[in-house]
């Protein structure tokens, strides 16, 4: 499957000079409130995602703008039959690469069915997000989105901002868990098929990267940065999945193809389902470990939900190891990686549940 990149996205240049003129046009105002309501503004109204509308929730467009300046566009879901009290509530991002309109959304419809305020977003630079070029990946900026989040729930008057928590997936795990540890307000914490995105970055899978590769693939990105820098192009991308799994034979790749570049989950505002992130994005990961200080969640709990069979498993036993109590490390057993990511019957939304309402109080 080839998709050309969509006019709803912000890297199509037509595209690129209308967000530019609302930015500019916010920023004569000197607010930075309308760069919110412009992204917003710009946000699909039709449902795109790839799972199911619920007769249970109601849903809503929301933006926000976290403490870069960066516009974020988010999917409030909340329960139809909610009453008056504020509600416990969720913010809710992942995988890394993907939009809110996959995974994330998919648990925070289920978690609203559940009687949570939850919040699904795009964060800086990805789907209907804000942030340019396009297709950048940070680890402050992303970790600064899911307080970006907190700070938009705590404004809700559906919202109980004593209350509120955070459920991460795949890269996005290892972003919540990143922001959980500063961050006072958020009160409980579970992440799902949990990747350390600066680990895989900067060590390769099962820490196998070599000093010389490691010189070799930074060396590559400098240089990139000076070819991106004399372009009046995008930055270069560095490639998704493949279109077709013919001559491939890599179980992982297989598994990601699977759900990314088929009907299961493709998007067209997925990078994963597409062209991939920005080349130069991985430095910053090489470069500024997360977790560095995952026991400071600590006295608030964490969940970390993995696949026995998922290739990213040891990402989640060693977090878990990392942390300190309370903590529960749960093993979905035969789940791999991406089972995690829509199946319903696998994932275990019983035991998120009932996570956060013990812990939510």
């Amino acid at each position: 499957m080839t998709t050309p990149i969509p006019t709803t996205d912000p890297q199509n240049p037509a595209r690129r000079e209308l967000l530019l003129a609302a930015g500019m046009g916010a920023a004569a105002l000197g607010t930075g409130a309308l760069s919110a309501k412009a992204a917003l503004a710009q946000a699909t109204t039709d449902w795109d995602k790839t799972f199911p509308q619920s007769d249970r929730v109601d849903h809503r467009k929301v933006s926000f703008t976290n403490r870069y300046g960066i516009a974020l566009v988010g999917d409030l879901y909340l329960p139809k039959d909610r009453g008056d009290a504020p509600l416990p509530a969720l913010a809710v991002a992942g995988p890394f690469g993907a939009v809110k309109e996959q995974a994330a959304g998919l648990y925070a419809q289920e978690m609203a069915e559940r009687g949570y305020a939850a919040l699904a977003f795009d964060p800086s630079y990805i789907g209907e997000s804000g942030g340019m070029p396009r297709y950048v990946a940070s680890p402050d900026i992303n970790t600064e989105d899911f307080m970006a989040a907190v700070d938009f729930l705590g404004l809700q008057d559906a919202v109980d901002r004593g209350r509120i928590g955070l459920i991460g997936i795949c890269g996005f795990g290892g972003m919540a868990l990143n922001a959980a540890a500063p961050d006072k307000r958020v009160r409980a914490v579970a992440v799902s098929s949990m990747y350390d995105m600066s680990r895989v970055t900067a060590r390769g899978y099962f820490d196998s990267m070599t000093d010389e590769q490691r010189a070799e693939a930074l060396t590559a990105m400098s240089l990139q940065r000076w070819d991106d820098a004399a372009s009046e192009e995008a930055p270069k991308l560095a490639g998704g999945l493949p279109d077709t799994l013919d001559g491939i034979d890599n179980p992982v790749i297989a598994m990601y193809h699977a759900y990314y570049k088929t009907a299961r989950g493709y998007h067209p505002r997925s990078l994963n389902s597409n062209g991939g992130w920005n080349i130069t994005s991985a430095m910053s990961f090489m470069n500024m470990p997360q977790l560095t200080y995952i026991h400071e969640i600590s006295p608030r709990p964490a969940l970390i939900i993995a696949g026995s069979e998922a290739h990213s498993r040891y990402f989640s036993e060693d977090a878990f190891a990392a942390a300190r109590e309370p903590k529960e490390l749960m093993i979905i057993d035969g789940a791999d990686h991406c089972d995690l990511y829509d199946q319903k019957d696998i994932i275990p939304f019983d035991k998120l549940q009932a996570f956060f309402d013990g812990h939510l109080v």
